[in-house]
């Protein structure tokens, strides 16, 4: 077998969820390659990737690296996979690292990038004060995560985790709302985790993909 039928496929698109699937990529040191999708144009309804994605949503893996073809989607799932595939990378070994790391992760989740895609939703429904009632709870969810890295450089602790995909795609989506004023060190480590390598490279993963 070939080393590119080895890898895992990537398909997607420049949004968060699949930029915090290819900085997992990147970060793990997994080979894979992405296929990009054209959103605008629906292709993510088509039927070849509704029959991958029956939701017809993206990210998509394909991953052929222990043989048969194995399908997952959801991004958390997808990184969740990265993480069992190499162990100790995006999440620490040990039980109470782990668990704080899956505790930062999670508020990201559910505290930040929930609100975010809520408001991209309404926003395009044309209700413009839904929207920017939860933007607004986006950014301050955001804003308040500064009280994690202030005592470490990253957001669970002294190690790179998942906790850092997921603060990092959403602080970007929202750079320019955050007052990063009110927060010098969360812009400290925004600036950490711009310069950091696997992380430049995951957010470019789409910028020449295969379509």
């Amino acid at each position: 077998m070939k080393d590119a039928d080895r890898s895992i496929e990537l398909i997607g698109a420049r949004t968060g969820n699949c930029l915090r699937v290819a900085i997992g990529f990147e970060e793990t040191g997994l080979p894979y390659r992405t296929r990009s999708i054209d959103l605008r144009h629906g292709e993510h309804r088509e039927a070849d990737h509704l029959a991958l994605n029956p939701a017809g949503k993206v990210p998509t893996i394909i991953d052929r690296s222990r043989g048969d073809a194995f399908v997952l989607s959801q991004s958390n799932a997808i990184l969740m996979r990265l993480d069992g595939l190499r162990p100790g990378v995006l999440l620490p070994l040990g039980l109470t690292e782990r668990s704080v790391a899956m505790e930062r992760f999670f508020y990201f989740i559910t505290d930040a990038i929930g609100p975010s895609h809520a408001a991209f939703f309404l926003r395009n429904s044309g209700d413009k004060v839904g929207s920017a009632a939860l933007d607004a709870r986006s950014v301050a969810a955001i804003q308040d995560a500064s009280r994690f890295v202030e005592n470490s450089a990253f957001m669970a602790g002294d190690a790179f985790s998942l906790a850092d995909i997921a603060a990092f795609t959403i602080a970007a989506a929202c750079k320019r709302h955050i007052d990063w004023a009110k927060a010098p060190r969360l812009q400290q480590w925004y600036g950490a985790m711009e310069e950091r390598p696997g992380v430049q490279r995951g957010m470019a993963a789409f910028d020449t993909a295969t379509s």
